[in-house]
């Protein structure tokens, strides 16, 4: 006989480092009361034969066409290491994909049946093991939720939570709700009157004003993509997570300059820039290094509304000044990368 959970067998017989990992999180969820605890492992074997979670595992993804992938997904991790899991569910407002993915009650219960092997997949991807990554963060995005789709979402919010919590304990460390609209606040309540107390203390919400500041708390900004305020772009061929991030601080209402020295001429500099809060303006220039020749202005001062890229080949000696202008009465962070890549003359490409 075999039992397994997550891909870890559960009868000490299979002397699996993972078992006991596995079944604490069952005594952590119901306060190490063994009996309770007992009775929810049962609860969550039964839901699962019913459910015929393991063999749709396996299974190409249930979700309404691409759909699925674009509104749940696993994108780098936090600051200790845990994945992040996306629930965005912005692109249910468009009438197409609201039909595709919510459109009848067909559509409803294979959406919430994706969001169940979204999860289980998510679950076997951790490593219930000393010094293992065993738990997730979920962030959920309600940004551009209007009157369309709330009733449907609001649906598969409650089931995605409450599966969550009687059928995968544990497993997720933090629940973070974005872009949080006026209706969400009385589902939120009627919905913490599900959660055990300990599951309850997990949310955070965040207004469209704090995103970026929130997500920051938990998340570093090579790991925080774009869209989100960071510096993390798909398919990225400039930076990595390795590469380093620093940060100053603009005091209210005052100027400040970042001054990068480039020591020799030949290498392009590419640089990543954000602000904690934007509401500033910026300009990006070389100075050369020889008085006799001219500065180059890259970037004419302008408002600061994302993350930018900017480069730009060195062909002298200087250093590279980007100004932030911070208007506000709050100081604001400041965070940036630089790098030097060797670039390839283009009189290279015209010899004979």
């Amino acid at each position: 006989m075999d039992i397994r959970l997550w891909g870890v067998p559960l009868l000490p017989s299979k002397s699996h480092e993972g078992t006991d990992h596995v079944l604490t999180k069952f005594l952590k969820a119901r306060n190490y009361k063994v009996g309770e605890a007992f009775e929810m492992l049962q609860e969550t074997l039964w839901w699962r034969r019913q459910h015929r979670v393991d063999e749709t595992a396996g299974e190409a993804a249930l979700g309404p066409d691409e759909l699925a992938s674009w509104t749940m997904y696993v994108r780098s991790v936090d600051r200790e290491g845990r994945p992040l899991c996306y629930h965005v569910y912005g692109a249910l407002e468009d009438r197409e994909a609201y039909k595709r993915a919510l459109g009848t009650k067909e559509r409803v219960e294979e959406f919430k049946s994706w969001a169940l092997q979204f999860m289980e997949r998510v679950a076997r991807r951790l490593s219930f093991k000393d010094g293992g990554v065993d738990s997730v963060v979920q962030i959920t995005d309600l940004k551009n939720m209007r009157s369309r789709s709330v009733k449907e979402v609001r649906g598969v919010l409650r089931t995605t939570f409450l599966m969550v919590q009687d059928h995968y304990p544990e497993l997720v460390h933090r629940h973070i709700i974005l872009n949080v609209p006026h209706w969400y606040h009385t589902f939120h309540l009627l919905l913490l009157r599900l959660l055990h107390q300990s599951d309850k203390s997990k949310f955070i919400l965040a207004r469209p004003a704090k995103v970026t500041k929130t997500l920051l708390k938990f998340i570093n900004p090579e790991d925080l993509p774009v869209e989100y305020g960071g510096l993390l772009r798909e398919n990225d061929e400039e930076f990595s997570n390795l590469d380093k991030v620093s940060e100053v601080l603009v005091g209210g209402n005052t100027t400040k300059s970042i001054r990068i020295p480039i020591a020799e001429a030949g290498p392009t500099v590419v640089w990543d820039l954000m602000v904690v809060g934007w509401d500033v303006s910026y300009k990006e220039e070389f100075v050369p290094e020889d008085e006799g020749s001219y500065r180059v202005m890259l970037n004419q001062s302008k408002k600061l509304r994302e993350s930018v890229r900017n480069s730009y080949y060195i062909n002298e000696p200087g250093e590279l000044v980007i100004t932030v202008r911070n208007p506000a009465f709050k100081k604001k962070r400041v965070l940036y990368r630089t790098k030097f890549k060797p670039t390839v003359p283009m009189y290279v490409f015209f010899k004979s």
